[in-house]
């Protein structure tokens, strides 16, 4: 059977509009994977992860993609003459970004999530600079992938959240983005600093001694405050670290808990867990030292 002039047309018509149509939605979708190919690419090249992106790379990433993209960018703004002013924290802060970047990094490493972590720097992206419109530093932003206006658009994270460093950016990037860091690395950084670790490096401490009355019997715990074993330090900082877990699994985990009765459990476990574990660091200084810590009664009271 024939087919009409008109109806073929538009059938003729709505074809080529389909396949056109067609064409520019997969051409469109090739390349915002090859520009998450390419994030990853530079990601992979990072020690930490974290990508060091320019002028040319913001407007690559950035401005020129149309929105929605398919990734989102937590960028840190540096400046490297900046540095040693101590009060600006720079050094550190960077060290903590890159910290929580490997952290999700490796999370998140099977897993198809598409955020990115970032750097620029004053000196080779002042145009960025601008464009973000950051005038002082610290300074930490969140491009989403619906942000058309870096400026106005991408989120901030609070000047005085700073003062908490990783933890602060895990719960930025948590709060917006609904992913979970695994800081490891930090219970780690915590454990080596309240451990004594480095004190027993640079003191080349061991971390036993063999009892000069008895061969076959070996001392963890020297009486006397002018030496410290490594045993001794670490007994301290396993009881320091799980006070601390024991803090953040209340004040991050138990507020998220609906029944009031498995809320008060936890939260008397927790009293119960970290007065031991104080109490036993308390017994172990005054072992040590010889000088005594208690409480007492005031006087009014009597």
């Amino acid at each position: 059977m024939a087919i009409p002039s008109s109806s073929a047309y538009l059938f003729l018509h709505s074809f080529f509009t389909l396949s056109l149509f067609l064409a520019i939605s997969t051409a469109e979708s090739e390349s915002e994977l090859e520009l998450v190919a390419d994030l990853r690419a530079l990601q992979s090249e990072s020690k930490s992860g974290v990508i060091h992106l320019d002028d040319r790379t913001i407007a690559k990433f950035l401005t020129s993609p149309k929105t929605p993209r398919p990734y989102s960018i937590l960028i840190f703004f540096d400046a490297t003459q900046l540095h040693d002013k101590t009060e600006l924290h720079l050094r550190e802060l960077r060290q903590e970004f890159a910290l929580v970047a490997s952290s999700f990094i490796t999370n998140h490493n099977n897993s198809n999530t598409k955020l990115f972590f970032a750097d620029i720097e004053f000196r080779e992206s002042q145009s960025s600079f601008h464009l973000f419109g950051v005038n002082s530093l610290p300074h930490i932003r969140l491009v989403g992938p619906t942000a058309k206006s870096l400026k106005d658009e991408s989120e901030q994270m609070d000047q005085g959240d700073f003062s908490r460093l990783a933890e602060s950016m895990a719960e930025f990037v948590e709060s917006r983005t609904k992913l979970t860091i695994w800081l490891s690395g930090a219970v780690f950084i915590y454990f080596f600093s309240v451990s004594g670790a480095m004190h027993n490096i640079i003191r080349k401490m061991p971390m036993f001694l063999v009892d000069r009355n008895d061969p076959n019997k070996l001392i963890f715990f020297y009486q006397g405050s002018g030496m410290q074993l490594g045993a001794e330090g670490f007994a301290v900082g396993f009881l320091y670290t799980i006070v601390g877990l024991l803090l953040a699994f209340v004040t991050h985990l138990l507020v998220y808990v609906k029944n009031a009765k498995a809320k008060r459990v936890a939260m008397v476990f927790a009293i119960c867990v970290s007065f031991w574990a104080v109490q036993k660091v308390i017994f172990l200084d005054n072992w040590k030292t010889g000088y005594g810590i208690h409480g007492f009664w005031p006087s009014s009271w009597n």
